[in-house]
């Protein structure tokens, strides 16, 4: 959740929301579990014009390919809104603030969503695949759920790295003979404060001051710019990599691998529904299909982690070692982090992202 959004939620604070006959009149469907259910959303949302308004931060090649089945099943027509999170965060904040609410369902990572909840602009939801989910992925207040997770681990180009020759630990990337070799994404402060705290905070920050002071660190904006970075030999060793981007371009023979450094940080993709959805049965159906095994295997297909414990991971040699974003956590202790890793990371490594 960026700083910069502060005054809008502070703004929206002071109740300018009113009376919401929407959600009340909502409430109850999105609690329903009876046996007729799917039946009842699909004569709903044909009531509702067969649409549906999403915003999401999901990753763009892929979106296509995951819309289609839902529109296929249903005769539902998705008209999506796609960014990155935190102009999905900043759209959805701006929209309720002048009480124009367009989305119907916004799937964005887990701290975006706390954010966003946390302004009262999100429905409790009851879903019969809910039970199917991982630990953790749905929160008490089943406001949102996790789709599936976003996970970081490290990328290198073995043309220009051996694998016996990568560091066995975090600590190892302190050694002279990495200077200048390694790069990491702007905006991980997730990623930072989560193997900060798996060592002792501290401990942790003085683990990566020592890596930094000793060999530099390549600060880029973007997880597939630093992708793209690994391909071109710039950026020999990423320490931030979405398991997935690596993944699929490793299998498409371009020269990129991944490898885990304790811990994996893993961090939910999530889905929720707008208190104020236009469209609200057209909404829950999604929803269901979100979570539904056909799409989270589809998800898997992908490579994608999938949040469903029912469906096997396409990376199950990580599931002892994941660390998982703490949604909560980071929201309220965003600034304290969000500034220790400006100071320990990137303006020790040279100031703004390229």
């Amino acid at each position: 959740m960026p700083a910069a959004l502060a005054a809008l939620a502070l703004t929206m604070a002071f109740g300018i929301f009113g009376a919401m006959p929407v959600a009340a009149q909502t409430a109850s469907l999105m609690q329903y579990e009876g046996a007729d259910r799917t039946e009842k959303l699909i004569a709903g949302a044909a009531k509702e014009d067969n649409t549906l308004t999403l915003y999401t931060a999901f990753r763009p090649e892929d979106l296509p390919a995951i819309l289609a089945p839902f529109e296929k099943k249903y005769g539902i027509k998705v008209k999506p809104w796609r960014s990155g999170s935190d102009n999905v965060t900043q759209r959805v904040l701006s929209e309720a603030s002048g009480k124009r609410f367009e989305v119907d369902a916004i799937m964005m990572p887990a701290q975006d969503m706390e954010a966003v909840r946390r302004e009262q602009l999100l429905q409790p939801v009851k879903s019969p695949f809910q039970k199917d989910l991982a630990k953790g992925a749905v929160p008490a207040h089943r406001e949102y759920a996790s789709v599936l997770l976003n996970v970081v681990v490290q990328a290198y180009n073995p043309t220009v790295l051996k694998k016996e020759d990568l560091p066995k630990s975090f600590e190892e990337l302190a050694d002279p003979k990495w200077k200048g070799k390694l790069g990491i994404e702007a905006k991980a402060e997730e990623w930072y404060t989560t193997v900060v705290n798996s060592r002792g905070e501290q401990k942790g920050i003085k683990m990566f001051h020592d890596i930094v002071q000793a060999n530099g660190v390549s600060v880029r904006l973007g997880m597939s710019l630093l992708h793209n970075l690994v391909l071109a030999r710039e950026v020999p060793l990423a320490l931030t990599m979405y398991i997935d981007l690596a993944e699929k371009s490793k299998r498409a023979g371009k020269p990129i691998d991944w490898f885990s450094l304790d811990p994996a940080v893993a961090q939910g993709f999530n889905i929720g529904l707008a208190r104020q959805s236009p469209h609200p049965n057209a909404a829950l159906l999604f929803y269901d299909y979100m979570l539904s095994p056909e799409t989270q295997q589809l998800l898997a297909s992908k490579f994608y982690y999938p949040a469903s414990a029912k469906v096997a991971s396409p990376y199950p040699e990580l599931a002892k070692s994941m660390k998982f974003v703490d949604p909560v956590y980071t929201v309220d202790n965003y600034d304290k982090w969000s500034k220790s890793y400006r100071d320990v990371v990137t303006n020790q490594a040279g100031g703004q992202a390229k």
